[in-house]
């Protein structure tokens, strides 16, 4: 394949995954109330891309995915609200081209991108949306347990269908 084709097969999984990815961010297995959702595994097309295609395709599509979850979402309460739990929490996904080519890469790429998506809302639950805790609690410690109470079951769900669907794609060559 020439590298003119190399590039439209990129762009063209690319749009189908993040396609995806937002198709399965809006089945939610739980929703808490004050943001933050245990999905069908919708990281997962996303920390696709970034295996197969490599970091630029990664943060570009996730970046773009990132977007798309802010229209489809839109619960930021503050600019820097939307710049943490939209632009950033779901751009650390496209990181996931660093680990290309690696044996289990796709496995990794969950489990590090989902810990670094994790980060990214702890931090914004302990400064922008510290209000939103119930009165006494230390924001630190609030938004830790209430981001964990999403993120962990939805990281664990990503990384366990990543284990099991990483034999068939390199067997397939994909990965």
């Amino acid at each position: 394949m020439n590298k003119r084709n190399t590039k439209v097969r990129a762009l063209c999984e690319s749009a189908i995954l993040v396609a995806l990815g937002l198709v399965l961010s809006l089945i939610k297995i739980y929703e808490l109330p004050n943001g933050g959702s245990i999905t069908a595994v919708s990281m997962l097309p996303i920390i696709l891309i970034g295996v197969r295609w490599g970091l630029g395709w990664g943060l570009g599509s996730a970046f773009v995915y990132s977007l798309l979850q802010f229209l489809f979402g839109i619960y930021a309460i503050s600019p820097l609200a939307l710049f943490l739990d939209y632009i950033l929490a779901f751009t650390v996904l496209g990181l996931s081209g660093l680990f290309r080519g690696k044996k289990y890469g796709l496995v990794l790429a969950a489990a590090v991108c989902g810990f670094l998506r994790f980060v990214v809302h702890w931090i914004s639950g302990a400064t922008v949306r510290a209000s939103t805790l119930p009165a006494g609690v230390p924001v630190w410690y609030g938004s830790l347990t209430y981001n964990l109470s999403y993120m962990l079951p939805e990281v664990i769900l990503t990384v366990l269908v990543a284990v099991l669907i990483t034999i068939p794609l390199r067997r397939h060559q994909y990965i």
